[in-house]
């Protein structure tokens, strides 16, 4: 990958177990948990004697040169060199979409060989040393309990919260102090001991390696209990049938030679589709973007035995099962397992479906992470809801299920609410009052041209699922005033020189008409290509060095709104011109964050959020492309 990462992902398994560096060179910082607080995980290798950092951060042990990096959907690979060795070391979590057993598994790799580099044998071990920071928040003083544990031949190292109190806890900016972190390897002459680094307590597990022979190392967490969901708590999907977290470790260990295959594969896919779709820099971008947008989601089932795909709302406010985080995300999904989308849409429909609910319009979350006992966004205050940017995510998302599974089956089972919700838009949606929409940062604001094209592509979806359920005339009255409302926005929207407003009544104003995407995507022709494409060489005018603003307000930008956008441009010329810039910012940024979807198209550095999922927004040509060839 040329793309230079502002963060590098290495261990990505959910929103608590998520390990990065913010430097390109893996033994120069601290390891740290998405939220930038310390998981520190050190990597040393003994060379005749002679002790080297590779990972991580200890300023009294001396650092081998890092002489490669390179990160694909699926893994992270460096190689370092010293007068005497060249180590290559490789981090893989497997997120295969499609197989739910290893997408929630929690246990993530390190591989590691040597090679002699001066012709000598040497004698050669590598040490992995963890700190209690990975199952400790850090207001949290209580001490850890450590256990060596030996099991099938792997040597384990096991270490945890003395006090558990499972999902005791909610909050954006907070890690997890319940469960037991665990470092394993099935070296048969591992040792594995506690340890401290500095006021630290630590595991560490040392390995005698030969040379061309790899060396494995497991990180895994079982944090008991993963989500509380309408008062009852939810175990991850992994251990639906009260499998142990060490005869897991053993079953990943076994796996490990088939599942390296299968993730360079998947990952060569992924490459492979964006490739095709925008090009190098749009297939860097994708593969950065993969185990972000997948990892910032738990798994689990609840009561019924069907999945429910929860994602957190990272350095935002921590919203669980937020509506208008999940509509941004979806392309990715929708590519990959659209199952998940369902997964995502359960939550909300549950508590929407509920008394608890009061409203006539779709809720904008379901709780805290990890708590879902239902909405916290705005303290449940009219005024802060969002209720046409959460209809029509709703709507848009449910026919985008309906298309991607070939059926209308799940929305067949909400479709009271769906038609409500369809009832609100007719009545709101061509000039939405003084709401917020997605960009909320944004603040409030009346007669939202993009918040109107929400309701637009709403309407047009009920349109899609009434035909597939065979429902003639539904469809025929979704789809009038669908184009009822299309004509409209037409007439109210565009300028005399065919640019687009931010508002109705701003005419010196511009913004980017992401939703309209789904027009082009679904052939729907609401909206001329022609109109598309005018808009984007608008757009282009108001180009900084690191893309287009969202809007006439900032020089800020959303990177998942931005390739959207980009998305309905005809030309694939077009479109990787648009998004360059996107590449460049994470390129070039100064902020060492995860892959932020909200930065500063001047600077490039972070405005806010992290970590956030919405980078799974991104995959939209691939999907757009997808959907018209079919």
């Amino acid at each position: 990958m040329k793309l230079r990462a502002p963060a590098i992902p290495l261990i990505t398994v959910d929103p608590f177990f998520s390990i990065w560096l913010s430097d390109e060179t893996l033994n120069y910082s601290e390891t740290e948990h998405w939220t930038g607080k310390s998981n520190s995980i050190i990597g040393t290798v003994c060379i005749d004697g002679e002790e080297l950092l590779f990972l991580g951060y200890h300023r009294d042990i001396k650092k081998m040169k890092q002489t490669s990096l390179d990160i694909d959907a699926l893994s992270t690979s460096a190689t370092f060199e010293s007068e005497k060795i060249t180590l290559n070391i490789k981090f893989i979590t497997p997120l295969i979409p499609d197989d739910y057993r290893l997408l929630t598994r929690p246990v993530s790799y390190l591989e590691m060989s040597y090679a002699s580099k001066d012709g000598e044998e040497h004698s050669v071990s590598v040490g992995i040393t963890a700190s209690e920071k990975i199952c400790l928040d850090e207001d949290v003083d209580s001490p850890v309990v450590i256990e060596n544990i030996s099991h099938n031949g792997l040597t384990v190292m096991k270490m945890g919260n003395e006090n558990q109190n499972p999902l005791n806890r909610s909050g954006d900016d907070v890690r997890i102090d319940w469960g037991y972190f665990y470092l394993a390897t099935d070296n048969a002459d591992a040792k594995g001991v506690a340890t401290r680094v500095w006021s630290d307590d630590c595991v560490k597990i040392t390995v005698p390696m030969q040379e061309s022979i790899p060396a494995l190392y497991c990180f895994a967490y079982d944090d008991i209990e993963s989500i509380e969901y309408f008062g009852k708590h939810l175990r991850s999907y992994w251990n639906k049938d009260g499998q142990n977290i060490l005869d897991v470790i053993d079953e990943a260990v076994k796996e490990y030679g088939e599942l390296k295959e299968r993730c360079a594969e998947f990952s060569a896919k992924i490459y492979a589709d964006a490739f095709a779709a925008g090009g190098e820099k749009y297939a860097e971008l994708l593969s950065l973007a993969y185990r972000q947008a997948v990892a910032a989601h738990k798994l689990v089932l609840d009561e019924n035995g069907e999945i429910l795909f929860i994602s957190k709302e990272c350095f935002s406010n921590g919203c669980a099962a937020t509506v208008d985080v999940s509509y941004p995300s979806t392309p990715l999904f929708l590519l990959y397992n659209p199952e998940l989308v369902k997964g995502m849409m359960r939550p909300v429909y549950k508590y929407a479906e509920s008394d608890a609910w009061k409203f006539d319009f779709a809720p904008h979350d379901v709780g805290q992470y990890p708590l879902l006992n239902g909405q916290v966004y705005g303290d449940n205050q009219e005024k802060w809801q969002m209720p046409v940017e959460e209809c029509g995510n709703m709507l848009v998302m449910e026919a985008n299920v309906a298309i991607a599974t070939g059926n209308a089956d799940f929305a067949a089972e909400h479709l009271d609410l769906l038609e409500k919700w369809c009832k609100y838009l007719i009545k709101y949606g061509a000039d939405p009052g003084h709401q917020l929409c997605t960009d909320d940062f944004a603040g409030h604001l009346a007669h939202n041209c993009n918040l109107s094209l929400k309701a637009i592509m709403g309407l047009q979806g009920m349109s899609i699922i009434a035909d597939m359920l065979g429902d003639g005339k539904k469809s025929a009255f979704y789809r009038a005033e669908a184009e009822k409302m299309a004509a409209n926005w037409m007439n109210t929207a565009v300028n005399e020189d065919g640019t687009t407003r931010l508002a109705f009544d701003r005419p010196d104003s511009y913004s980017m008409k992401y939703n309209m995407v789904w027009d082009r995507a679904w052939k729907s022709g609401l909206f001329t290509q022609e109109f598309m494409d005018a808009e984007i060489a608008d757009n282009m005018k108001h180009f900084n060095e690191y893309g287009m603003p969202l809007d006439s307000r900032a020089d800020y930008t959303k990177s998942d709104w931005l390739v959207w956008t980009a998305s309905m441009a005809s030309s694939d010329e077009v479109f990787a011109e648009y998004i360059a810039p996107l590449w460049k910012a994470y390129n070039e940024s100064p902020s060492r964050v995860q892959m932020s979807d909200w930065y500063d198209t001047v600077s490039g550095k972070w405005v806010g959020f992290r970590n956030r999922t919405v980078q799974g927004g991104l995959f939209m040509r691939v999907l757009m492309n997808k959907m018209i060839a079919e």
